[in-house]
């Protein structure tokens, strides 16, 4: 019970400096590591290694080599993907890739006239996209190089369209996903099947709540902070003609997600290519369309430059906080606050239907506090079975809202890897973004409980 208390107590001291703009790595960072020694004082039965990292010898020296094996575990994974992304879509903005696709793209939403519909329509689009694309950050950062500048470009707000695409992994949906293999192995049966015929069912309906709540939290807070909407050209119509880039670098943004895409069990699953090894062939394939068109070798070649300088810059901005989120994460759960509120749980003594409401909310609080649905869903899933068949009830009924909450809890997350990356694209903090997704998530979480009790 202390040791949750004094988790809650650093968290709120952690978020109300953050809110008082104070720099968000040093305070999560600093968070991270208040609750990382006062295990070592307290709690000195508790562990404080990474994962399945050595100890150095001394429990204070492994407080910081704690940071050291975080920093290399969250730049080996998704720390790369953001960076590889940025890296990327830097390169497109300075062969004027992005230009050219937004204003192909343009011309034909340009009719319908209603950007918030655009983007109410394009979460739909983009959480089915998330079937094929397995990894969350991925499928953002992909989203970010693409359809992002789209939608800014019809006069939604950067913040907007960022909420949005930190929405676009709301549901883990599919075989291919790690949380929904976990959850068809603890429910009994294969993951093809639990996809088709639970989490579909469910999924639809709350697609349909979801983007429906886009579309009127989106315009509301874009009318409460003074945006105008106004659709912008993406031509210079003052640049030289040669200034310009060819329309079929239009294609070239979109060229890693087509290789994703067509790579993956949708289309040949004998080869698959993950996001980071899309953007290198991306990248490549661009600077051979800049050699044919430009035929400069010597300024081709420093034009590849600035993919790597976008990497480093998004290491400054973003993969740094990344980890310094994931540090303040994994002292909440060294510490034992999420032991506490397992136990708590198990000594409740709910029915099947109350228990399964709190076992889910149990895996969103966690996902929200340590913005990992992953981490969140598998410190649960393994009680499930054991309590449903305490009540004579089916594991997949309580199974399936815990996994979907999962994906739910990191939409709403400050400290979430998606969250954190989509805010520098909107310009805003991750808190000025998890205020945007808050009430659509809501709304998708209470269908969830709805359509998972009236169909199962």
């Amino acid at each position: 019970m202390a040791a949750f208390i004094i988790a809650i107590v650093i968290t709120v001291i952690a978020a109300w400096l953050i809110i008082k703009n104070y720099q968000p790595q040093t305070v999560l960072l600093l968070a991270g590591i208040a609750l990382l020694t006062i295990t070592v004082i307290f709690y000195p039965e508790n562990s404080i290694l990474y994962g399945k990292a050595k100890t150095t010898g001394s429990v204070w020296l492994d407080i910081f080599a704690f940071a050291k094996n975080s920093l290399s575990t969250q730049i080996a994974g998704i720390g790369l993907i953001i960076m590889a992304a940025g890296g990327f879509a830097s390169y497109m903005d300075h062969i004027k890739a992005s230009s050219a696709m937004v204003n192909v793209c343009i011309r034909p939403l340009q009719i319908i006239k209603a950007p918030y519909l655009i983007l109410a329509l394009g979460y739909i689009c983009a959480q089915l996209l998330h079937v094929a694309i397995s990894s969350a950050a991925g499928l953002a950062m992909l989203l970010l190089v693409t359809f992002f500048p789209v939608l800014v470009r019809l006069g939604v707000s950067k913040a907007a369209a960022a909420a949005m695409i930190g929405l676009c992994a709301f549901m883990d949906l599919g075989p291919a996903v790690g949380t929904a293999n976990l959850a068809a192995k603890h429910a009994g049966m294969e993951t093809a099947v639990y996809f088709a015929h639970y989490q579909m069912p469910v999924a639809v309906a709350v697609m349909l709540v979801v983007s429906v709540l886009i579309f009127f939290t989106a315009k509301y807070y874009d009318k409460k902070e003074g945006h105008v909407v106004v659709v912008q050209s993406a031509v210079d119509v003052s640049a030289p003609e040669e200034d310009r880039a060819p329309t079929l670098y239009a294609l070239l943004p979109i060229f890693p997600v087509v290789l994703v895409l067509v790579f993956s069990p949708l289309v040949i699953d004998s080869i698959k290519i993950d996001v980071v090894t899309a953007m290198i062939i991306g990248t490549l394939t661009a600077f051979i369309c800049e050699l044919i068109v430009k035929r400069d070798f010597l300024a081709c070649c420093k034009g590849v430059q600035v993919f790597f300088k976008g990497m480093g810059g998004m290491f400054t901005s973003i993969v740094s906080l990344l980890v310094c989120a994931d540090i303040y994460a994994q002292g909440m759960q060294k510490i034992g606050a999420i032991d506490y509120l397992l136990v708590s749980v198990q000594n409740a003594g709910f029915g099947f239907t109350s228990m399964t409401i709190v076992m889910t909310l149990l895996v969103g609080v966690t996902a929200v506090l340590t913005g990992s649905g992953v981490a969140a869903f598998f410190s649960f899933a393994g009680m499930a079975p054991a309590i449903a068949t305490k009540f004579g009830a089916s594991a997949v009924s309580m199974i399936l809202p815990m996994q979907l909450m999962a994906g739910m809890g990191r939409s709403i997350s400050p400290v979430a890897g998606i969250i954190i990356a989509v805010s520098k694209a909107g310009e805003c903090s991750p808190f000025a973004i998890v205020k945007r997704t808050l009430i659509p998530a809501l709304g998708g979480i209470v269908t969830m409980f709805v359509v998972n009790f009236l169909v199962f």
